[in-house]
């Protein structure tokens, strides 16, 4: 597979709920019927309404919506655990759609994981054996299934704890056990479904910096589903945000925060602080070399964040010199750019 083709390739997937999918998608896709009337005149549910996207290699791709949303629904299509009503999904070039039942049990053992908001931990199984069940499912033999399981749970800083049961740890630790597991099988692609809801919100937010920092190394495809906007914001490189079973927007985390398509998306973001997820590209004015004469100015990189920017800006009263990754001077930011994009959250231009 080639770095330029996608790792997730979704095209028009549609699925409703009902004895009656087909005959309700027709009348939807010639009279643009809405969910209630879909309900109405057939008993159908729409859960995933016309859905396409791309998800590269090693992309974080986040999936966010309120509850009944569809993003759950969603993520269960990429590994077949749902069917859909029409459309196409493939993964890393292989059409899932076409896999008989042997293939579909091969690629859901050996191609993808998922991780679950409930842990799903055998009870009567240690930590190691939990962890190295996908292997031996994979016919691993004993001595090679545990000495991999061993290095996920090292990997997941849970050393020490393969012996124990899953009713010893606390609910942190048994996330980072499921989150092994799925990374003993070594996926191509890893879809996690709220992965870190259920857990409190200091442990919460440890486990997101664990798999970030183990995705910067592992660099898996992963399909992230999620409610919170702000553990959207922290761990996606893109998201897309779902109403009502549609894609409503997918950007970078700042193109939904400073550029939200619609009042959905400008009421999910209100929340949120811009000063991580606010890049000086999109503050800058633009300068050159030859215009920017401020030999003492503090120089900046485009994805330098707005905390970065403003702290700098306290201290220095001239306008921040902003360059490329060749060191060419591409752009000035002062501080009415910075004020502007703190209050009003616009780009400047």
């Amino acid at each position: 597979m080639h770095n330029d083709s996608p790792a997730i390739s979704i095209k028009s997937v549609w699925k409703i709920f009902g004895d009656k999918a087909e005959i309700a998608l027709a009348d939807i896709k010639q009279n643009n019927l809405g969910k209630s009337e879909i309900l109405n005149r057939y008993n159908c549910v729409v859960g995933v309404a016309d859905v396409t996207f791309d998800v590269q290699p090693g992309e974080i791709f986040c999936v966010m919506g309120l509850s009944g949303s569809g993003k759950s629904t969603l993520v269960r299509h990429i590994n077949r655990l749902l069917e859909p009503t029409a459309g196409s999904i493939h993964v890393n070039g292989k059409d899932v759609m076409s896999l008989n039942q042997t293939e579909l049990r091969n690629y859901r053992n050996e191609h993808i994981a998922m991780v679950f908001q409930n842990f799903a931990l055998m009870p009567h199984r240690s930590v190691l054996d939990n962890i190295a069940m996908p292997l031996e499912i994979r016919g691993f033999n004993k001595n090679k299934r545990l000495k991999i399981a061993q290095e996920n749970l090292d990997m997941v800083e849970l050393t020490g704890w393969g012996n124990k049961f899953a009713h010893e740890l606390s609910g942190g630790m048994q996330q980072r056990v499921g989150l092994a597991r799925a990374l003993a099988s070594d996926p191509e692609v890893l879809l996690m479904d709220e992965p870190f809801s259920a857990l409190d919100p200091l442990i919460r937010r440890q486990l997101q910096d664990e798999f970030m920092k183990l995705s910067s190394v592992m660099k898996k495809t992963t399909v992230f589903i999620t409610h919170d906007l702000d553990e959207a914001v922290r761990i996606g490189d893109r998201i897309a945000i779902m109403r009502d079973g549609r894609l409503v927007q997918v950007g970078t985390p700042e193109e939904i925060v400073m550029q939200p398509a619609d009042d959905y998306v400008s009421d999910f973001v209100a929340g949120i602080s811009r000063l991580k997820v606010v890049k000086a590209h999109a503050v800058m004015q633009a300068a050159t070399e030859q215009n920017f004469t401020d030999t003492k100015a503090p120089t900046f990189k485009e994805d330098d964040n707005l905390s970065t920017l403003i702290t700098a800006a306290i201290d220095y009263h001239g306008p921040l010199r902003v360059t490329d990754d060749k060191g060419r001077t591409v752009g000035s930011i002062d501080r009415a750019d910075l004020l502007k994009t703190v209050i009003e959250g616009t780009e400047t231009s």
